[in-house]
């Protein structure tokens, strides 16, 4: 693709003049934007900024360099001329604005004179779609202030977002390119909000000193998620009678918030404090055992998060929005499923009677002093420096993937991306699921552009290239023209397919796009995986669509059958380095096998072997994952199989888990038994990185990774007397499992995210014609 459009280097950074345009200061109107906006505004003038602001008034208690333009109570138009009037008299001297709320920042920038000068967004939530879940406003004004929010969006040279959540939301809802934005978390005032004597505190609210409190700091209006957190309390005071729930905070809801107190006989316990000062909100983060963020929807980040645990306090929040970027990194135990009252009332319950406590307040107010406002102003002024001399200097990069459950492939491209050094990467998923989450909250920009399930579900044994079925082509079809629109609106540099399905649709649509494209092959491409119509199809498309191949082993490699001239790159899937196994105590001798339920992966052939080498109960199988792809009857047959050799009682079915170290660590050997050669075998390096010895059939990557007694052991493929004469073996000579295990350890640090990336990026640039590193201009 022609770069030369993109915006070149600047001359060295101006001082940074910004004018920021808010909605009103919290002094006068609480609330999360407001006080964002005034944080941020004081932050950026005790760094000598010369920052000026304006905000609707009235203007009691603003500092300097904040004009107020007008009343809330006064009518829109008059609000909205007023602020243009005051934005453009107080945007004298500026060289960048910085918008912070659509409605009153979009007529100056758009119309009026500070149309010239480059535009910063900040934004904290989809306006028109908070106002639907809010209002019963019509169809019109939810239109027009969509279309007001989009205007300003798409006029931005920079947005700012405070989590991948609502980066999203941008890129979906309003066609905005994941290049133009970037997530900059807030910052917290470390000096009001700390902790302090919660005696004093509760004596302020008049909250009995000995009783369980919880507190929720939320707007009255749908989308908090209070109706759900009331139900859960109801639960929580069945429990605890003495317990009481402090909602601060006003709005449309009070009325039927109290009510369905009244009728969850709770009326008693729950205190409605209404719009509260400053100094009362820090009493009542205070005053608290456990604050809780209940939001159901939209929830852009939740700085009541931080300042509770500036607080000491600690906290709850459901799984809504941002609040998993915010609270997942600290303790993923506080979240709960959103809308989820059962849930969050048990979390609740365990929290406060102790039998599974939340962090300490220390560990609280430690977590939230990552998040100073000194920071988070310094990284609003790299954007800022961004918007004013834009410059191009990453690799734009999209990543294209059918499927967003978390098997091999998927895992593989979550732990390369962000090990990607100048590379800017950007996801396309054609299914919404738990991958897009560990995207957003590993920091990497996602979408769904979602595709029918006729064409993303098709199984491979219906692929045959003379009969292929109607709908899934037609299904596949208008996707790819969807995905090439798509491809021609974002201008990557580049297209990385990263799967079977996306490497066709995907390779497919790049092409159309005018876009090179790099088709990651991870499975076999030949009879034994494939029916053989589909073999053919494949290898023909991967001949003529993709500008560049990788695989992930030369086993895979070889059965495309490619000729010399397509660039091919043999580059194996990364994995992290697993912390040092540590010798067991336990008697119990386990031998495991970790991978998604499926007869080709050989947990058949695993649990005969297994008991053919321990019949008498000297140890236990383990096996750890769930059936995916329409393979669920396997698992049955598992079972059935397991009690007619007679080890029911020594297998323990795990099913899918997340924590896969946490599984590895329970293992003393790990078996890899696939019946057909194994692309790469990615659990294989994880149970070496692990330092567990691990047994693999002699094919496909695993013969490519394993040295046979050296750091691991192989065993023919299929043999199942011979997988159980080596597993008889490790077991008799403990010093043999803990030789191999280190040598393996050893050998899985030349597969680790950060040696496995540089390949990727010295690939992208041959093929780009950049040797050096240098953009092509």
């Amino acid at each position: 693709m022609d770069s030369s459009n993109r915006p070149q280097p600047g001359p060295p950074d101006d001082r940074v003049r910004p004018l920021l345009l808010g909605k009103e200061w919290p002094s006068q109107v609480p609330g999360g934007l407001n006080r964002y906006f005034s944080y941020l505004f004081t932050t950026l003038r005790s760094q000598g900024v010369p920052a000026e602001a304006v905000v609707v008034g009235p203007g009691q208690g603003v500092p300097a360099g904040v004009t107020t333009a007008a009343r809330t109570d006064q009518p829109l138009p008059v609000r909205v001329l007023r602020f243009k009037r005051a934005a453009e008299q107080a945007g004298a001297g500026a060289n960048l604005v910085d918008a912070h709320f659509a409605l009153y920042a979009a007529v100056p920038v758009i119309a009026g004179k500070l149309r010239r000068l480059p535009l910063v967004v900040h934004f904290q939530g989809p306006w028109a779609q908070e106002s639907r879940t809010a209002t019963n406003a019509p169809a019109w004004q939810i239109s027009a202030k969509r279309a007001l929010e989009r205007s300003l969006y798409t006029r931005a040279e920079q947005l700012i977002t405070l989590t991948g959540a609502f980066k999203r939301v941008l890129i979906e809802g309003y066609g905005v390119k994941p290049w133009r934005i970037s997530v900059v978390p807030p910052g917290i005032d470390l000096e009001r909000f700390k902790p302090g004597d919660r005696a004093q505190a509760r004596a302020e609210l008049q909250v009995p000193a000995e009783a369980k409190v919880g507190l929720s700091v939320r707007r009255l209006v749908p989308r908090m998620g209070l109706e759900v957190l009331l139900r859960a309390w109801a639960e929580v005071a069945a429990w605890q009678p003495d317990a009481r729930l402090l909602l601060a905070g006003d709005g449309p809801l009070r009325s039927e918030l109290q009510q369905l107190a009244g009728d969850l006989g709770i009326g008693d316990r729950v205190r409605f404090l209404g719009k509260v000062s400053d100094e009362a909100l820090i009493d009542c983060y205070r005053a608290a055992d456990v604050s809780v963020v209940p939001t159901v929807d939209l929830e852009g980040f939740g700085l009541v998060v931080l300042e509770a645990l500036a607080c000491a306090t600690p906290v709850i929040a459901t799984d809504a929005g941002g609040l998993p970027e915010v609270l997942a990194p600290f303790d993923k135990s506080l979240l709960v499923p959103k809308d989820d009252a059962p849930a969050l009332a048990a979390r609740l319950r365990t929290l406060l009677d102790g039998t599974a406590p939340g962090p300490t307040g220390p560990q609280c107010r430690r977590y939230a002093e990552q998040f100073g406002w000194d920071l988070a102003a310094r990284r609003n002024l790299e954007v800022y420096a961004r918007a004013l001399h834009p410059h191009d200097d990453k690799l734009r990069v999209v990543f294209l993937d059918h499927c967003a459950e978390l098997s091999g492939g998927e895992l593989a491209m979550l732990r390369l991306l962000p090990a990607l050094e100048g590379v800017d990467p950007h996801v396309i998923l054609a299914e919404d699921g738990p991958l897009a989450a560990k995207l957003t909250q590993a920091g990497i920009s996602v979408e769904v552009l979602a595709m029918s399930e006729a064409g993303r579900g098709l199984r491979r044994d219906r692929l045959k290239a003379r009969r292929l079925p109607f709908a899934a082509v037609a299904a596949t079809a208008v996707y790819t023209l969807k995905m090439a629109y798509r491809l021609r609106r974002l201008e990557p540099d580049l297209v990385h397919t990263n799967s079977l399905k996306s490497g066709i649709y995907g390779t497919a649509a790049a092409r159309l796009a005018g876009v090179p494209s790099v088709w990651h092959v991870r499975d076999r491409i030949d009879k034994d995986y494939l029916p053989a119509g589909a073999v053919r199809l494949v290898r023909a498309l991967a001949r003529r669509l993709p500008s560049a191949i990788v695989a992930n082993s030369q086993t895979t490699l070889a059965t495309l059958r490619l000729d010399q001239r397509r660039p091919c790159a043999v580059i194996p899937s990364p994995v992290a380095q697993g912390t040092r196994r540590q010798p067991k105590d336990a008697q119990t001798f386990r031998v495991g096998m970790v991978g998604r339920l499926s007869p080709w992966k050989g947990q058949h052939l695993f649990l005969r072997a297994f008991a053919a080498a321990f019949p008498d109960g000297q140890a236990e199988a383990v096996v750890v994952g769930s059936a995916l792809f329409g393979e669920q009857d396997y698992a049955k047959e598992l079972a059935d199989l397991a009690s007619g050799l007679g080890i029911s009682d020594r297998l323990d079915m795990r099913g899918f888990r997340e924590d896969l170290a946490a599984e590895l660590s329970r293992l003393d050997i790990l078996v890899h038994a696939s019946t057909i050669p194994e692309p790469f075998g990615q659990v294989v390096v994880e149970g070496m990185a692990a330092g567990l010895p691990v047994v693999a059939a002699n094919a496909g990557g695993p013969a490519e990774i394993i040295e046979d007694a050296v750091n691991g052991r192989l065993y023919p493929m299929g043999d199942i007397q011979a997988l159980s004469e080596v597993l008889q073996q490790l077991h008799r000579q403990p010093d043999l499992c803990r030789h191999l295990g280190e040598a393996a350890r050893n050998a899985a640090s030349e597969f680790t995210p950060q040696a496995v990336a540089p390949l990727v990026t010295r690939l992208y640039r041959e093929l780009l014609g950049q040797p050096g590193g240098d953009r092509a201009r």
